[in-house]
């Protein structure tokens, strides 16, 4: 089964986001993945509700958000409302995890769970089966083009071996580093949905770049 490409718009061209935008609707990537970031839970600041309602006014397509903020449970129905359709908050980031994700559900939105590099998937035993999605974060967050972390692979495989112990329909998302070297390694492990940016984006043909993350081998 070929993975689902996710193309992060954090590396679009702001000044021709309507042409990027455009460019994912009639490529072969299912979903758009948007980062939001609150300069606190990390080092950086992105882009907010107005951004993503106006992406959503033109996408054809789901939006996959992820939190990089604190306490995202304070604004799970401004993301809804926002337009997202699938919401990823950090295992980090929240104090009652469980919750969130049933907030988040609730709210008709599939619901994710991110781990930071350093944070290991034994801590999701308890919670697998709640989530439909794992985004595993191959870089630290809060920056584009960094260098991927090669410890996740192993990470990944873990991940699957855990949902498949626990009998759960998660999905592996993987973010950070995604391009065409990593990308057929990371399917072999067991990612399911690859995000990317820089190499997407910065590529003399997006839609071919898209094409070849689709078509990445076991």
């Amino acid at each position: 089964m070929k993975p689902i490409i996710a193309p992060s718009m954090l590396s679009a061209n702001f000044c021709h986001l309507e042409a990027d935008i455009q460019m994912v609707n009639e490529s072969t990537a299912e979903w758009f993945h948007l980062d939001i970031m609150d300069g606190v839970f990390v080092p950086n600041l992105s882009y907010g509700m107005p951004v993503i309602k106006a992406i959503k006014s033109k996408a054809e397509k789901p939006l996959d958000v992820h939190l990089m903020i604190i306490q995202p449970e304070r604004y799970i129905t401004a993301f809804k409302d926002a337009g997202a359709d699938l919401l990823t908050v950090h295992w980090e980031a929240c104090t009652h995890l469980h919750r969130t994700l049933h907030q988040i559900r609730n709210e008709d939105m599939l619901a994710g769970i991110a781990l930071n590099p350093h944070t290991p998937v034994s801590f999701l035993e308890d919670i697998i089966q709640d989530t439909d999605m794992v985004l595993i974060m191959s870089v630290n967050p809060g920056f584009g083009g960094q260098k991927f972390i090669e410890n996740s692979y192993h990470k990944i495989a873990a991940l699957k071996d855990l949902i498949i112990k626990k009998k759960s329909n998660a999905l592996i998302e993987v973010d950070g580093g995604v391009n065409a070297e990593t990308a057929p390694l990371l399917v072999k492990a067991g990612a399911d949905v690859l995000v990317a940016g820089n190499s997407i984006f910065k590529h003399a043909n997006p839609p071919e770049m898209i094409e070849l993350l689709k078509n990445a081998k076991k």
